[in-house]
């Protein structure tokens, strides 16, 4: 029996106000309009040397999705009822299933929120194998800006595990939380009197609350300090970077941009959009080891660290509130790794249902888009994650769970631990650079 629950519709109207594009009315469309209202800087593609996508569409729509919190509903109810704007399957590099909603196109653009810091990850790690940082550099040796902050005594790999002992809270219900004041920095919501002027500025003034090295606390500075720091060191903009040493050695297809601050400070923590084409690129350039037709883009090292069942960065994660929602799993190099169905899963997650999903053992990679009409929507997400369980079963013949397999707390927000109810969770509570 179909026990959907029908979603609102989610307004689709524009906006040219930098301080209002995350109002629940206008960000469906703002999300896929950001470079043409904010400040940006451009990630060059090479179209000439676009990675191809060989095409075989599997029949996916009726497909029966098994622990929906909706009930019994298929793929086609799902991704209808969580505001999808695209969504792309890669199955062993091949795309087998495309769709596009709210007038998305495969040459749309569309802000990828958080799944920007696992670009970002990528970047630090090419340039470590390039001698240009180690993560065992003091931040302050690249960036001494930050020496009277509370990431003097951090290190790069304090801000690459989000371990650092810096005071930021990324509480979404909150106006007055951190991740509001530095949204007010950007200048992407109204400031107040007093407040800091620009990205830099605002990290230059957060505090220390515990030794550094100590759990995992997700908080979206940690990825603005460390992309400076990349940028301190490579000598070039983090918009460059992406393009040479990411973008087009994986083969985009698409100019990608990377949003700034009005004084062409790069948004590190989610200022990137792209194309759902690109995205799954990108995927599958991370299922591949950082590998394309024989030529290393990204360390093997790097991609295999973020495997790596290291004791240290799972003790870090089991002391976090993420524990309860991905148990077993941990978070390394700007990158969420939660044991599957089959095997381990790479995740990259963003506000209003961004995702990308790597899973080695049916070699799939999955890419949504969304527009959730609330930043975090714990609900929502753990019913995309089954979704994706069963795809990834009927490709590979594998079957998957019939029963909930995240924790106890899967109705919890992963970032704060909190309860994820409308209150909690109302339309427009985050800031992009947040999960």
């Amino acid at each position: 029996m179909d026990q959907t629950r029908p979603a609102a519709p989610v307004p689709d109207l524009p906006t040219t106000a930098p301080s209002d594009w995350l109002d629940p009315s206008r960000h469906r469309w703002a999300l896929r309009h950001v470079e043409e209202f904010l400040p940006s800087h451009r990630v060059a593609a090479d179209p000439s040397a676009a990675r191809d996508l060989a095409q075989a569409p599997a029949p996916l729509a009726d497909l029966t999705i098994p622990g929906s919190s909706r009930g019994e509903v298929t793929l086609a109810q799902l991704l209808a009822t969580t505001e999808t704007d695209a969504w792309l399957v890669l199955h062993d590099g091949v795309l087998v299933d495309e769709q596009y909603h709210a007038q998305m196109a495969p040459s749309t653009s569309h802000l990828l929120m958080s799944v920007t810091k696992t670009v970002v990850g990528m970047v630090a790690g090419i340039l470590a194998d390039q001698g240009l940082l180690a993560p065992e550099d003091a931040v302050t040796r690249h960036v001494p800006e930050l020496a009277t902050s509370g990431y003097a005594g951090a290190t790069v790999r304090d801000v690459l595990d989000m371990r650092s002992g810096v005071l930021f809270g990324e509480d979404y219900a909150d106006p007055t939380s951190h991740i509001r004041a530095m949204e007010a920095a950007i200048g992407w919501r109204r400031g107040v009197d007093g407040a800091h002027r620009g990205l830099h500025e605002y990290l230059g003034h957060l505090t220390i609350q515990r030794p550094h090295g100590g759990p995992f606390e997700y908080r979206s500075a940690e990825t603005d300090v460390l992309g400076w720091v990349c940028e301190r060191a490579a000598g070039a903009p983090m918009a460059s970077l992406i393009s040479e040493l990411v973008w087009r050695p994986m083969g985009a297809e698409r100019d990608a941009a990377l949003l700034c601050d009005s004084f062409g400070a790069s948004v590190h923590d989610g200022g990137l959009a792209a194309t759902a084409r690109d995205v799954a690129r990108f995927g599958q350039l991370l299922l591949d080891a950082g590998a394309l037709e024989g030529h290393q883009v990204v360390p093997r090292e790097w991609i295999a660290q973020i495997w790596s069942v290291d004791p240290d960065v799972r003790r870090a994660f089991a002391a976090s509130a993420a524990e309860a929602s991905f148990p077993g799993g941990w978070y390394r190099n700007q990158s969420w790794v939660t044991p599957g169905p089959h095997g381990d899963l790479l995740l990259c997650l963003g506000i209003y249902g961004q995702l990308i999903r790597v899973d080695p053992a049916t070699r799939t990679v999955m890419v949504k888009l969304s527009s959730w009409d609330a930043a975090q929507d714990p609900g929502r997400m753990f019913d995309t994650l089954r979704a994706c369980d069963a795809v990834a079963g009927a490709l590979s013949g594998r079957a998957g769970p019939r029963g909930p397999r995240f924790g106890v707390a899967q109705g919890r927000s992963v970032v704060t631990g909190r309860d994820g109810s409308a209150d909690d969770f109302a339309g427009g509570t985050a800031g992009p650079g947040a999960l």
